[in-house]
């Protein structure tokens, strides 16, 4: 009795002792991943300004002062003004939210198209696998730009036609990464195991295989986020993403931007430096997340 007492003092204790997962995480990152942090530090300062735009911004987005057009940089514009008079800074602030929102929305809905594709294909395999992946090839060989061109012209421009027509396109087009994790576990020891036991599939695929294929999910979302955070900046530059005047990175490069390059190049340089930085960071943070999360890379340096 007096052992179990001390076992169970001893177990209280180591689990006491026990530093927190989040913590040790974040201290691994900005340890270990220095790049990865400062990329996690600006994703951060972006989605804080996206989400307090309101409070943020100096000025509305459309706010116009024609007194004030095309003024450079200063104390007053940090960002200059553009051919209307409209504080740029205010704009690239709200367009953070527009990418943002549009950005994690469909990188979301893409990674759960390829969990589920590339996870079922991947398990079940046979002929299955072959129709879904044969779709695949045909839907990834039609050029990118094209399709989304295409789909977005019919469903109409608008946030909500971008996000499901991004999430569909790299959905589809990224099941085949997932699909090529699961092969490479499917071979384990521990899978066969499971299924000589009698595990439904189910089981096996939520309880063996997706905790195994998470690194990869995860570096797939966050190249995910920063494709369609440019791929929804191309469409708005093109003139088929969030109509105006709602303010958009790429809708700022296009239009007045282009044809006052250069008698004010700071309307141009602001937004696409932000849209630069915001990539950038994403992947890096992308690359952090799945070194400190991929167990085979535990204990590397």
């Amino acid at each position: 009795m007096a052992e179990i007492t001390e076992s169970t003092h001893a177990s209280r204790q180591a689990s006491v002792k026990r530093p927190n997962v989040v913590f040790e995480f974040f201290y691994r990152l900005f340890r270990e991943k220095p790049l990865g942090a400062a990329g996690a530090v600006v994703c951060l300062i972006f989605l804080f300004a996206g989400i307090f735009a309101d409070l943020l911004a100096p000025y509305g987005y459309n706010h116009i002062m024609l007194i004030h057009r095309m003024k450079p940089p200063s104390g007053q514009f940090w960002f200059g003004t553009d051919n209307l008079g409209r504080d740029i800074l205010s704009r690239v602030i709200y367009g953070a939210r527009l990418s943002v929102i549009i950005g994690f929305s469909a990188a979301t809905l893409a990674t759960l198209i390829s969990i589920v594709l590339g996870a079922t294909t991947g398990y079940l395999g046979g002929r299955f696998d072959m129709l879904v992946q044969r779709f695949v090839d045909a839907w990834m060989s039609f050029p990118d730009l094209v399709v989304l061109i295409v789909v977005v012209a019919v469903a109409g421009p608008g946030m909500l036609s971008v996000i499901v027509t991004l999430g569909c396109f790299f959905g589809i087009a990224g099941s085949r990464i997932v699909r090529s994790a699961v092969l490479s576990v499917c071979e384990q020891t521990y899978i066969h195991a499971a299924q000589s036991i009698g595990c439904g599939t189910n089981r096996i695929l939520w309880r063996h295989i997706l905790p195994n294929v998470m690194p990869s999910v995860i570096v797939l979302f966050t190249t995910r986020v920063g494709a369609a955070i440019l791929a929804e900046a191309s469409l708005s530059f093109l003139g088929f993403g969030v109509p105006p005047p709602a303010p958009s990175w790429g809708g700022m490069l296009t239009g007045s931007s282009r044809n006052y390059m250069y008698l004010a190049p700071w309307m141009a340089l602001a937004p696409g430096i932000c849209l630069t930085l915001v990539v950038f960071s994403i992947n890096m943070f992308g690359d952090a997340l799945r070194d400190l999360l991929d167990p085979r890379m535990r204990g590397h340096r």
